[in-house]
């Protein structure tokens, strides 16, 4: 399964680990807002002396405008290009002088900047990150060279990866009209068009801190740390920000199928991905039997999909499915499926498709749901001890549309899910007319080779260095 749609099953799973109690909490946050509309949540967590601090910005790729996309992946590049007192660079170089890591990322919904520290050097980090959100200097002999930078990591996590452009084809074929359809690092001749102008502009228009969320984890209170963000967060001035815009996708008739043939690929791959609500646009009471019914379909050695087709028919040698709730728009269900050695596609999709008609047609049991309730909660028994699933969970949360409250009531909400509700939402979801379906293939014999350059483009792709 692709990191992404395994972070999408982790992040589901994460919610339902004190399914068993009705009132069990998650990660009992501590929360307030200050005057200029910046959230704050504290998960204290006193094990010891360290901790998380992550800022969001509820903002994405779906946040670009049209012919510019990639511009909030390059937004999160040049936030470590420097203020008027941190030299470009210099961001990183403090951190880890002072014993922290820091990094950040970027998605279709939200971007997050972090860094890992001991507690006593969190009045350095949150002056640094308030900083660059009120301060951050952009010119062009940091934009251009950068601009480069992007690049190759699209050529090197996308044009070097048949999986990858196979999921970025995918994708742009399931989202018609909503801005998930371009991919979160934008297309290459949108990035070599950008100005430095947009940079400025998209910066202006959304980092605000009454457009993001300051979540820290560990050795820390909320009384401790409401001093802090009142003297570096507190004084940044809020400012208007554009509403969050997610175009509802017209109804969609027709299945498409797309097959990439690649000479790299050496294990074929079968991968569907249906369109499916979320929990802010379409059917959204779906949201929770879907998390419910991935976990059935594709959670492990004992979902259905894995039982029928590696267990008992050896057509498969792996079958996973995945759902993630937590998107502004619309989101996907996928089922990506590997056949064992030697059996072929043909033999292949015909058993998986019976499958999942069986699903749609027939529905789950109730053995199967509690079953799968039970499986997540055992699955993320120690989350609670780490100092980073707290954040990530209530920062994708927060920075989608949920409240922290929400994200504490998870437990009683998908204990009270049945297998009459998850058979609904599998039958309206698991419909080919409103899905994707693309096949991974090596190249056929008598194909054109890559030529000597393209090789040597994906010989350095695999060994260059990691890029933020």
């Amino acid at each position: 399964m692709s990191p992404l749609r395994r972070f999408a099953v982790v992040a589901g799973s994460i919610f339902l680990m004190a399914g068993g109690n009705a009132q069990a909490q998650m990660f009992n946050p501590e929360t307030f807002t200050l005057k200029n509309g910046l959230q704050v949540v504290v998960i204290p967590n006193h094990r010891v002396p360290v901790v998380s601090h992550m800022l969001w910005y509820k903002v994405g790729s779906g946040d670009e405008q049209p012919g510019k996309t990639g511009l909030a992946h390059m937004v999160e590049h040049m936030m470590f290009k420097g203020t008027k007192t941190v030299p470009a660079g210099a961001f990183s170089k403090i951190v880890a002088q002072n014993g922290g890591r820091d990094n950040a990322f970027t998605t279709a919904d939200y971007t997050a900047f972090y860094q890992n520290v001991s507690v006593d050097k969190l009045d350095l980090v949150m002056k640094l990150e308030a900083d660059r959100m009120a301060n951050l200097k952009l010119d062009d002999k940091d934009f251009q060279p950068e601009r480069q930078v992007v690049l190759e990591e699209r050529r090197m996590r996308i044009e070097n990866e048949p999986e990858a452009l196979l999921q970025e084809q995918m994708t742009a074929s399931l989202f018609l009209v909503s801005p998930y359809h371009h991919p979160v690092i934008g297309w290459r001749p949108e990035i070599e068009g950008y100005k430095l102008a947009d940079i400025v502009d998209f910066h202006k228009r959304w980092y605000a801190p009454n457009n993001a969320v300051l979540i820290l984890s560990g050795d820390v209170t909320a009384a401790q740390v409401r001093p802090l963000a009142e003297k570096y967060y507190g004084v940044i001035p809020a400012r208007p920000v554009p509403p969050r815009v997610r175009e509802a996708e017209p109804e969609q008739v027709a299945g498409r199928s797309l097959e990439l043939r690649d000479p790299d690929v050496h294990q074929p791959d079968w991968i569907r991905s249906y369109l499916a609500p979320s929990y802010h646009q379409g059917d959204t009471a779906q949201a929770y039997p879907l998390q419910l019914l991935a976990e059935i379909v594709g959670g492990g050695n004992t979902s259905r999909l894995y039982k029928a087709l590696v267990v008992e028919r050896k057509l498969a040698a792996s079958a996973d499915a995945g759902y993630n709730a937590q998107a502004v728009g619309l989101s996907s269900f996928d089922v990506e499926v590997t056949p064992a050695p030697g059996v072929s596609m043909e033999q292949l999709i015909p058993a998986v498709e019976d499958e999942l008609k069986a699903l749609a047609d027939s529905g789950v049991t109730e053995e199967e749901v509690a079953r799968a309730k039970q499986r997540l909660k055992v699955s993320v028994s120690y989350a609670k001890d780490s100092f980073h699933t707290g954040p990530r969970v209530l920062g994708a949360a927060l920075t989608t549309g949920e409240t922290a409250a929400d994200v504490e009531a998870w437990p009683q909400r998908i204990a009270a899910v049945t297998a009459e509700q998850v058979s609904a939402a599998a039958k309206a979801v698991l419909q080919e007319r409103q899905s994707v379906t693309g096949q991974l293939l090596p190249a056929r014999p008598g194909d054109p080779a890559p030529s000597e350059e393209a090789r040597a483009q994906r010989s350095l792709g695999a060994f260059g260095r990691e890029m933020r």
